[in-house]
């Protein structure tokens, strides 16, 4: 067994494990995973940004982010997931499972924030021993294919446009669900420079729906000649 799924608090592990489809079918289990989702999101970023520091004293802030944000991104995530056995051991209703949620990277990757998020609290919040079985993960990743995701990413992309051509602060976007099942949802973010809306997007969590939302605006801007 790996060390990512060997807690003190087995209820923390199972809570992890638990996609809010099993709580919607079982109203009896108690908290889904979705704030340990958020928890381990903050840590992993922090996690990889730090790794990649380390690792690469000669590249600057714009790459890193581009790095950090191909080191943990959904497809990555869920590589993670199945390598550490988390792929038969989430927790998913049955219209989830029938749906092929133990292959679905968005359910893979959300699962393997959430179960890191668990772990950090189950160590008593010492991001060392969160460190320890991390590490290990990002250094299989063939620095080559950081690089060639790097390079693709459409929020950081445009982020450099904006820096360059407009403001110095970051664009904002803004995700809502708009619709879809409770297993299979569907979110749409909008992405904001000050006032002005840049672009929209959907897709099956916030993270997709945001990406999407910069390639609107990527799209937008080369139609105009900006980019």
């Amino acid at each position: 067994m790996h060390k990512l799924l060997i807690f003190q608090d087995e209820k923390l592990l199972r809570r992890a494990l638990t996609h809010r489809s099993y709580v919607h079918e079982n109203p009896g289990e108690g908290e889904h995973n979705e704030r340990l989702e958020f928890l381990g999101d903050a840590v992993l970023n922090f996690l990889s940004g730090e790794y990649l520091y380390r690792l690469h004293p000669e590249i600057g802030e714009d790459e890193l982010t581009r790095r950090r944000s191909a080191l943990v991104d959904e497809k990555q995530l869920a590589k993670f997931a199945i390598e550490v056995g988390l792929d038969l051991r989430m927790r998913l209703g049955k219209g989830a499972i029938l749906d092929g949620g133990y292959q679905n990277p968005n359910l893979l990757s959300s699962t393997f924030e959430a179960v890191i998020g668990a772990y950090y609290l189950d160590n008593s919040s010492d991001i060392e021993a969160v460190r320890v079985v991390v590490k290990p993960l990002f250094k299989s990743v063939p620095q080559k294919i950081v690089e060639s995701r790097s390079n693709v990413d459409s929020k950081n992309r445009f982020q450099e446009w904006v820096h360059r051509n407009v403001t110095p602060n970051p664009p904002k976007y803004v995700t809502v669900q708009a619709g879809g099942l409770s297993h299979v949802p569907v979110f749409t973010a909008k992405v904001f420079v000050g006032e002005q809306e840049y672009g929209e997007g959907k897709g099956r969590n916030k993270k997709d729906a945001e990406k999407a939302a910069a390639e609107d605006a990527l799209v937008k801007l080369k139609q105009q000649s900006l980019l």
